[in-house]
């Protein structure tokens, strides 16, 4: 069975301070973090890489790995592709408000593959290092789909403590799981904290056992004429706020679990996720990769194992 890994990789990274912070080098010869991601998930199985990207990065985005992963993929026979995030891109009808700058949130990114997976499919955050474990479980589980089941979906869950960051506040989608390790509700929670006790929002704190989601979905090609009708629900209910809100997939699939729409099997992995949020996030995540290849999780030269 064909799957498709779809990267998020059109954010426009203000936390970062400057510059396009997915396109950070952080490997030993330039590599970025979406480049263990696209080896791990070829390893695991997938055989369809999608990169969302905007028209603006497009230039640099292809320089710095477009040009060279599509290399890679041609191969070992992975097909390469591209979409675009736009503002504009919204529903018909719908009127864009007047100073609003940037896109409408990952449910829109997603929504922009739209004839380009016709496959279960992956999604990630292109400046999040996920683990080889998650890749593998979330490819076994898409291998189960048939179209008479199309609303199965899954989630990696990572556990809260192990997803925070030392250099300010992050957003995760804190999830409730039920004893069959199904999702049964995702709270997208703004500016957690890490703390001497464990982690905290506004003074408050919370269960760093917790599961969060990380926008690491296993989603079905049915999934995007789902995204597109609650795109446009999305815009029947920001009446004041079109400046700020966003269509945001933990968000949704929050509203179809309480709707009995979806099913969401957590699939738990073990592997210590980091990224990088805040520019001084880099040293750490290059410390960590350092720390990986040093145990043998990673050849220097990252896809010799898979080229040969």
């Amino acid at each position: 069975m064909n799957t498709s890994l779809v990267i998020m990789a059109a954010g426009i990274g203000s936390r970062f301070g400057g510059g396009i912070k997915q396109l950070e080098p952080v490997g030993p010869n330039g590599e970025i973090i979406m480049d263990y991601s696209i080896h791990d998930a070829i390893k695991a199985g997938f055989n369809k890489i999608i990169f969302i990207i905007r028209k603006d990065i497009e230039d640099d985005f292809r320089e710095v790995i477009g040009n060279r992963i599509e290399k890679i993929c041609r191969e070992l026979n992975v097909t390469m592709e591209y979409a675009f995030q736009a503002l504009e891109d919204v529903p018909k009808g719908v009127s864009l408000p007047e100073n609003r700058k940037k896109p409408w949130g990952t449910g829109q990114a997603v929504l922009s593959c739209k004839g380009l997976i016709k496959e279960p499919f992956a999604v990630i955050n292109a400046d999040d290092y996920y683990g080889k474990e998650a890749f593998y479980k979330i490819h076994e589980f898409l291998l189960s789909y048939t179209n008479s089941e199309p609303n199965k979906l899954c989630m990696a869950g990572f556990i809260l403590k192990n997803t925070l960051s030392e250099n300010g506040g992050v957003t995760r989608g804190i999830c409730q799981v039920n004893e069959e390790d199904y999702l049964t509700n995702v709270v997208e929670t703004h500016d957690i904290v890490k703390t001497d006790k464990g982690a905290a929002v506004n003074g408050n704190e919370i269960d760093v056992n917790s599961f969060v989601s990380m926008n690491m979905w296993g989603l079905t090609p049915e999934f995007i004429d789902i995204l597109a009708n609650g795109f446009v629900e999305f815009f029947q209910t920001i009446d004041g706020n079109e400046q700020k809100d966003e269509y945001l997939l933990p968000v949704l699939v929050g509203q179809l679990l309480q709707e009995d729409k979806v099913s969401v099997k957590v699939l738990k992995t073990s592997d210590e996720w980091f990224g990088v949020t805040y520019k001084e996030d880099k040293d750490y995540v290059i410390d960590s990769f350092k720390k990986l290849i040093a145990i043998g999780a990673y050849s220097e030269n990252l896809f010799e194992d898979l080229l040969g």
